[in-house]
């Protein structure tokens, strides 16, 4: 778990209620994503996880880039202008892993499985477009914190269809908790980052139940 107590500790400052916040709220927690991590789940379990993931955050633009446009400083720029040229990469290797899969595995539900995902997209597409100062940057960051275990998930697929993922080059945490701690100078930008991250994490929560879901429709086939 990357966001524990020690380093909620250490990294202090605006980075403290975040950090909670992605290690009570983030993805590492979710057992379904536990189990893909550990490249023992069947790979229609794993291909399925990278398709949904794709729907989500396969296409241009995102989140973070949605985010770019809603920067207020530099700081806040430059950090969004970095994670959005990461994320490219990130976007690629779910285009490869999802084209080496090939279709996906039959599951009952399927098409209302696309219309909740579709519909989760909306909502953090909008989330990034908010006008609320510190909210699109509060999904953003939210995003690349979280990223951290669905990578994890994405390599554990890519080393079963024989892939070689590039290295994850989203800031390093000590950069994103110093960009935090520069922009959370006023209460209210504060709550609103808060409120960005954890609608993120909640929309991930539900996209891991929704193929936790799929996976064990699957199974009762």
């Amino acid at each position: 778990m990357p966001f524990d107590t020690v380093q909620v500790a250490r990294l202090a400052g605006g980075w403290g209620a975040l950090g909670a916040l992605a290690g009570s709220d983030g993805s590492a927690n979710h057992p379904y994503l536990q189990r893909l991590q550990t490249k023992i789940e069947p790979l229609r379990d794993l291909a399925d996880a990278a398709h949904y993931l794709c729907i989500l955050h396969g296409r241009y633009p995102g989140i973070i880039d949605h985010a770019v446009s809603h920067a207020r400083s530099d700081t806040e720029r430059s950090w969004l202008d970095a994670a959005s040229g990461a994320f490219i990469a990130e976007r690629a290797l779910l285009a490869r892993i999802v084209a080496a899969a090939g279709p996906l595995p039959s599951t009952p539900g399927h098409a209302e499985s696309e219309a909740a995902a579709s519909a989760q997209r909306h909502a953090l597409e909008m989330l990034a477009q908010s006008d609320r100062a510190g909210c699109a940057i509060g999904a953003a960051i939210g995003l690349a914190v979280d990223w951290v275990e669905i990578r994890r998930v994405l390599d554990a697929a890519a080393d079963r269809l024989g892939l070689t993922p590039p290295p994850l080059a989203l800031p390093a945490l000590e950069e994103t908790a110093t960009v935090i701690d520069a922009l959370v100078r006023e209460g209210a930008i504060e709550r609103a980052m808060l409120f960005g991250a954890q609608q993120l994490f909640a929309q991930h929560r539900g996209l891991w139940d929704l193929l936790e879901a799929r996976a064990g429709a699957r199974d009762k086939l």
